[in-house]
């Protein structure tokens, strides 16, 4: 039998994106050899510096190269002398809407020897995922300002929703919840995370689609709370959730709220999925320009990253491998904070010890 050969793009991007990137290959390489997996990289030029040098953010041309490859794995985007919002739309959410990722996957787990800032809340209590609408919302219009700088100034910032968008996403979820079910013995359930009381025309078709869906997925257990409950729930209660779906603006906060109840954005992984097509998998914690080039961040994140993505390529035993390695380090004792500066390592000492528990 071949060995699968993957095509892999790297995008190091800005700040600390590089550093955390690159003990993520670290872990891969290993991961992949120890499982007979062969993949090949291409390292991308994009980010904040080669726009300050061009003023290109994303280049059509480069998109296309893209396409071609079976996964794109990401760095960080944010430079301290580009105006927020240009990388973010040049780049990010380019290759969202032209690759059309609409999966934006957040895994929220406690790991044993991670701190929970929740009081006497375990890693059997914290271990779900979000799913993230990630095309529509606000992030799809672009909004305008009337009369901007004056009293009587006006900014429209709209929403679209689409029946098409939310019926996949929340399809999505099902089959996710069926799938994590089956592979750990456990019922499956779905919370579906709105605003439906007050957002009654967008938020009142994720409520209906949902509805219709669950009827198809008789095994599935569902529950739908209105977002500022399920905010409560996530600290209150976090074992009630398995697999939850929400809106894209929503997502963005929730997915952050979900991170610091797993002991901080150093640890937390994301994808941005289309399935059956290249997928871009990165960390969340941003470029941290302050810190970069330092050895002060933390590369768990960026690791685990690495793991989701080759979960996503169908390479289940190295992405298990990844992670068991993680969590082997993180019980070592060695690792004394995931906060940045904090570690007790420096980045490539915590890649190097991952690296030799794969």
């Amino acid at each position: 039998m071949e060995k699968a050969n993957y095509k892999i793009a790297v995008v190091p991007g800005d700040g600390i994106g590089p550093e955390v990137v690159r003990e993520g290959l670290k872990v891969l390489e290993v991961a992949c050899k120890a499982e007979g997996v062969d993949y090949e990289t291409a390292t991308f030029d994009i980010g904040g510096e080669r726009y300050l040098r061009t003023g290109e953010t994303l280049h059509d041309s480069v998109l296309e190269e893209l396409k071609q490859f079976d996964a794109i794995y990401f760095g960080a985007i944010g430079h301290p002398d580009v105006m927020p919002g240009v990388l973010e739309r040049g780049i990010l959410l380019k290759l969202r809407f032209a690759l059309d990722l609409f999966v934006n996957l957040r895994p929220v787990k406690l790991y044993p020897g991670v701190e929970c800032p929740l009081k006497d809340k375990t890693p059997d209590d914290i271990d779900f995922v979000v799913i993230r609408e990630n095309t529509e919302d606000v992030y799809a219009l672009e909004g305008a300002a009337f009369q901007p700088n004056t009293e009587n100034e006006v900014a429209i910032q709209p929403a679209i929703y689409t029946r098409r968008g939310t019926e996949r996403i929340i399809r999505y979820a099902f089959e996710l919840a069926s799938k994590r079910a089956l592979e750990r013995g456990k019922p499956a359930k779905v919370t579906l995370v709105d605003k439906a009381n007050v957002m009654t025309v967008g938020h009142g078709l994720w409520r209906r689609v949902f509805e219709e869906l669950a009827k198809e997925f008789p095994e599935v257990e569902t529950e739908a709370l209105y977002v500022d409950a399920a905010a409560m729930e996530f600290v209150l209660h976090p074992e009630r959730f398995q697999v939850v779906v929400t809106t894209n603006l929503f997502g963005d906060i929730l997915t952050d709220l979900g991170a610091a109840i797993q002991g901080g954005i150093g640890i937390a992984p994301s994808g941005n999925i289309h399935p059956g097509k290249v997928s871009m998998f990165e960390p969340v914690h941003g470029s941290a320009p302050s810190i970069a080039g330092k050895g002060l961040a933390c590369p768990l994140a960026a690791i685990l990253t690495a793991a989701l993505m080759m979960e996503h390529l169908g390479e289940a035993k190295v992405a298990q491998r990844i992670e068991n390695a993680v969590a082997k380090a993180l019980q070592t004792g060695k690792i004394r904070s995931l906060e940045a500066g904090k570690m007790g390592m420096s980045t490539q000492e915590v890649g190097d010890l991952v690296a030799s528990l794969v």
